[in-house]
């Protein structure tokens, strides 16, 4: 009988592990820490969101805030919101959870509440500004196929969103909304020529400002307002 042809086979191969390099290695790390990370971000989700809806609502969203020991209705929760790209308002839905708490690198609530002044900076620098600024209008957008706010609503986006940048000039925009009766909504054209308003007109004096250029109404009617007041 020949035991030469007894040839073992099937034996494991441990160079595989050997040989592999210090960067398979720290990917294989990376993608293990994303992994958990991840975990932790979609078991924060589940905490807040709602059971039956499978999204975080209101409710969802104030307990969020309590947790932050930040108010509901402070402006840093709208930028969160357009960090996420929510597209409801009041809703985070899992997707956009996701999206802002990776881009954040928060996946605890300590570390969200510490990551908001970050968020405020970002936000701040004048190409995200733009965004935001065109972001919390859209946002305010309830209902299907709405393109205009109610000028009470407008006021306190107003105040909110451009309040800290343009005191002065917002302060005298809410005072003509709210006394004038020509306009009862405001639509994204009139909203952001406000912005491109506070961003280039000389104020109080309104110096530079132009009726002849491409301004809306309402800002020809503002500036008439403000002129009138000043003679």
């Amino acid at each position: 009988m020949r035991r030469g042809a007894s040839r073992k086979t099937g034996q494991p191969n441990s160079t595989s592990s050997v040989n592999s390099s210090p960067a398979d290695l720290f990917r294989s790390a990376s993608s293990k820490a994303t992994s958990k990370e991840l975990e932790r971000i979609d078991n924060l989700f589940y905490s807040y969101a709602n059971g039956s809806s499978g999204m975080i609502d209101p409710e969802g969203i104030e307990t969020l805030c309590s947790d932050m020991e930040v108010n509901h209705t402070d402006v840093r929760i709208l930028m969160l919101a357009w960090k996420m790209k929510s597209e409801k308002q009041g809703y985070f839905s899992l997707e956009e959870w996701r999206r802002g708490l990776k881009a954040l690198r928060a996946d605890t609530v300590n570390k969200l509440k510490k990551a908001l002044p970050e968020l405020e900076k970002e936000v701040k620098r004048p190409s995200n500004f733009v965004d935001f600024y065109s972001y919390a209008f859209r946002y305010c957008l309830t209902e299907e196929k709405q393109k205009s706010i109610d000028i009470e609503s407008i006021c306190e986006l107003l105040d909110l969103v451009l309040g800290s940048q343009f005191r002065a000039q917002v302060d005298s925009f809410v005072e003509y909304l709210k006394t004038q009766s020509d306009y009862k909504v405001i639509n994204m054209d009139q909203w952001m020529g406000f912005y491109r308003f506070c961003n280039e007109i000389s104020f109080p004096d309104l110096s530079n400002y132009d009726p002849d250029l491409a301004w809306p109404l309402i800002l020809d009617n503002f500036v008439e307002w403000i002129q009138a007041r000043q003679s």
